[in-house]
Order: C-alpha cells, then structure tokens, then sequence
C-alpha cells in the first residue's frame, strides 16, 4: 500500500534531506514545519510531545499521520530518552481513533523505517489508517 503524505508533494520537500548509507542528516524536515504551524495542515491534537494531522493524500477515509514534536531521524535512532514521546503516540492514537469512530471496528498503526521499509519522510512517523476493512498488510512475493 503506498504511503501518501510520504509520496508526491512531501517527497519534494524532502530532497533536501542528506543520507549517506544509514545515516541520515536531516535538521530540518517537512513535519518539523508542521508542528510550528509555519505550514497548513490539519492538526487534530497536539501537545507538547507529540503532533497528530490528517494526511493530504489519505489511503484510507481516516488517515492521521502521528509523529514525536523532536526530530526522530528513524525508529533506529530511538533512545530510552525517547521513550515518553513513543508511548503518548500510541495513546493518542487510541484516544484519536475513538474520536474518530473507529476504534471499535479496528484501525492499523504503520511504522517504515529506512529504504526497504518505505520510509520517505526522515522523522519518525506513525500511521493511522482505518474506516474501512483495509485488506493483508503485504502481499506474498516472498
């Protein structure tokens, strides 16, 4: 399933972002904007650890991306320090896809990190995804 905020419009936004064979230099992305509001997005909580916005290019009828308010290159350079930050994201995408109406029928969460795992946007990110049967996670190509 492709990832949409992390596709066309994000992808420019992103080039600027360095990486060099698992290191990835990235002091300024495109969701850093975001949670100092200095770019539209449609913010539907947020606190002072985390950030919670409904995608521009949803793969489903609900999709909110939710992502930690400090820059968090990959889910390889999480810490234990982090590890506050990581929780409320779970919580608030409980608390969200109640408020939502999807929480009783089932969402799914979504993490990439890297390349091979279709990581596009260099902070980590969290998707909420739900308000329809959404189907196997991958299909079998071995």
């Amino acid at each position: 399933m492709p990832l949409s905020l992390c596709a066309q419009r994000l992808k420019r936004a992103n080039s600027q972002q360095l990486m060099n064979k698992g290191n990835v230099m990235a002091e300024e992305t495109i969701f850093s904007k975001i949670i100092r509001r200095e770019i539209p997005a449609d913010i539907v909580y947020q606190d002072e650890l985390v950030t919670a916005f409904r995608d521009i290019s949803p793969q489903a009828p609900t999709h909110i991306l939710i992502i930690p308010n400090i820059l968090i290159p990959t889910v390889n350079d999480v810490t234990a320090e982090h590890e506050l930050a990581l929780g409320r994201m779970l919580t608030v995408a409980a608390k969200i896809a109640e408020q939502e109406g999807i929480a009783e029928d089932g969402y799914r969460l979504i993490m990439n990190c890297n390349r091979h795992g279709g990581q596009e946007v260099y902070h980590i990110h969290m998707h909420l995804l739900g308000g329809r049967v959404l189907g196997p996670m991958l299909t079998h190509k071995g």
